[in-house]
């Protein structure tokens, strides 16, 4: 049974002292691929270079909307330049977040169309990132649309209004360790049986959103968890493990264009 951990932010500094540690186990529990999703520029540099030297591992470019303040068009150009590095599968994680408001609506609504227009002139898949806009996201992804745009709306936690359109945009949806939470994951747990099989993705979003029962012995989240996630989602779908883990597998190398080969 292979897995892969579709969102992983594992060049974070927290894992530099055990990072071939947290490689092996993450191997040990099945996951064979990771993509690591960029922040800001400075990680964009770690990811790419952690995902040049270690087999599977993928990296994604672009600016978080935490971030957004921060970001210029040399910024950008740079990471234009990276995109075109082999081990470089997709754009983002980009989108809106106006829960805590890191960067203001209006620096995160700028960038964050123009990383759209980037990544479609790349024909590159994006990784969203969106949190409380209260549909200015789905309205912006709407009118700034792209016939052949693809992506990903990682860890979502809207409703199902919310999930009906990310699939009516053919995008692809990212279930987190949210949905193994007793209380916090009541509403997932309902909603990804409404995902189409075709369109799943399981990602940890390391080192947060720790699943349970990881949750309750590390605080620490790292892609080996990811089993826990897709166990409990296929409990909740009634699914075979084998089969599923197949299905989201193929899912996730379809998005990011990923070939047999490259593992």
């Amino acid at each position: 049974m292979k897995l892969f951990d579709s969102h992983c932010h594992i060049d974070d500094k927290i894992f530099n002292k055990d990072f071939t540690q947290v490689l092996k186990r993450a191997s040990h529990a099945g996951v064979k691929g990771m993509m690591i999703a960029g922040i800001t520029l400075k990680t964009v540099k770690n990811a790419v270079k952690l995902a040049e030297n270690n087999h599977g591992l993928f990296a994604a470019v672009g600016v978080h909307p935490h971030d957004a303040s921060s970001c210029s068009e040399t910024d950008l150009k740079t990471l234009k330049k990276m995109a075109s590095n082999p081990k470089v599968k997709a754009w983002g994680e980009i989108g809106l977040d106006f829960n805590r408001m890191f960067s203001p609506q209006i620096d995160q609504e700028k960038w964050f169309i123009r990383q759209l227009e980037i990544a479609d002139e790349l024909k590159l898949p994006l990784i969203f990132h969106e949190r409380d806009s209260n549909g200015r996201f789905l309205q912006l992804i709407q009118t700034n649309s792209h016939q052949n745009r693809t992506g990903v709306v990682h860890c979502f936690s809207g409703s199902k209004k919310d999930l009906m359109a990310y699939i009516d945009l053919g995008l692809y949806v990212g279930i987190t360790g949210i949905i193994t939470i007793k209380t916090r994951g009541t509403d997932l747990r309902e909603l990804v049986k409404f995902i189409p099989a075709d369109r799943l993705l399981i990602e940890t979003d390391a080192p947060y959103l720790t699943p349970a029962p990881e949750k309750n012995k590390i605080h620490r989240n790292e892609p080996a968890f990811v089993r826990s996630t897709f166990l409990k989602l296929s409990e909740i779908l009634e699914q075979d493990p084998e089969k599923l883990a197949a299905t989201v597998w193929d899912n996730t190398c379809r998005l990011f264009k990923i070939q047999p080969h490259e593992f």
